[in-house]
């Protein structure tokens, strides 16, 4: 199989593109750094006995008064920055990969749904659809996060924020997914291998599942991938507005609005490099994205 997979025209074009290939090794960096985020980090920034106040605000190392101890210098706490991004990615990518998943999940079976059954179900589906795009993402993700914040008792809302942040993101991204899966579903549920199936008695469910998502799969593989760059960016704007990750578990939104409390007083490195590392990861999640989608293209071959 692996054999295959490298003679494939994917893995051609995959090589053919330099952007692409340093995408890539900067995204699997990230995502080692975040998984092994423990090992990795120079300092446990969860750890408060190794917390001095004396080092706060020390400035990145190449800077005459900065700390070899700390390449990119310490924030308003004396937290090495470096271990705070590296932590704080890993909740970014946390959030944004299940958000996305999710969203896909709930896209793709009400897209099933709404092409194979049509009338009444398709064209309530995507009226619902309708209304929702007709307000931005991140005015839905606000809502779903303040009523399910509303809902829960207070002392479980630190504990269950980042599965308010998955619920909220995907609860604002699930209708992309929904339409592309119902247009191949309007397609495919006349061709003659689903005709067949029905003939043989088989359930519409197995034949939704087995026949047709499979036929649509390599839109949603593309989508998913773009919206993992959006659904962290969603996730660093709730958190930058104050409702997304508590204090106690920081994301890259999260850093980046402690840092902005002090960017005009001087200390610009400590939401300036959070930010860096925010753009840096999307924009390597959103190359790859694009890539795919051209690869995945036959009419681009």
């Amino acid at each position: 199989m692996a054999a295959r997979f490298l003679d494939s025209d994917i893995f051609y074009s995959f090589r053919r593109r330099p952007g692409v290939m340093l995408s890539a090794l900067v995204l699997l960096v990230c995502i080692f750094a975040a998984v092994f985020a423990p090992w990795v980090a120079p300092h446990d920034t969860f750890d408060l006995k190794t917390l001095n106040l004396l080092d706060a605000f020390t400035p990145p190392v190449w800077n005459p008064h900065g700390n070899p101890t700390y390449l990119l210098g310490t924030d308003d706490q004396g937290r090495d920055l470096l271990s705070t991004i590296i932590f704080g990615s890993r909740l970014s990518l946390l959030v944004g990969i299940l958000a996305a998943l999710f969203a896909m999940v709930i896209g793709v079976a009400l897209g099933l749904a709404s092409g194979y059954m049509g009338g009444r179900i398709d064209a309530f589906i995507m009226r619902v659809a309708d209304v929702q795009l007709s307000f931005p993402a991140i005015l839905i993700a606000l809502l779903v996060d303040g009523v399910l914040r509303a809902v829960l008792p207070r002392a479980l809302q630190d504990q269950l924020a980042v599965y308010v942040l998955v619920v909220a993101i995907a609860a604002s991204g699930w209708v992309r997914y929904a339409r592309i899966v119902r247009s191949s579903t309007l397609v495919e549920r006349n061709k003659e291998y689903v005709q067949a199936a029905r003939v043989i008695g088989r359930h519409p469910l197995a034949i939704m599942f087995t026949h047709v998502l499979p036929n649509a799969l390599g839109p949603v593989l593309v989508v998913v991938t773009l919206h993992i760059g959006e659904a962290i960016i969603t996730e660093a704007t709730l958190s930058f507005l104050g409702v997304g990750a508590p204090a106690t578990q920081p994301s890259l939104g999260t850093l980046i609005r402690i840092g902005n409390d002090f960017l005009f007083s001087g200390e610009w490195w400590i939401t300036v490099f959070p930010g860096a590392a925010l753009v840096i990861l999307v924009l390597a999640t959103n190359v790859l994205g694009d890539w795919l989608r051209d690869a995945l293209n036959p009419r681009l071959r």
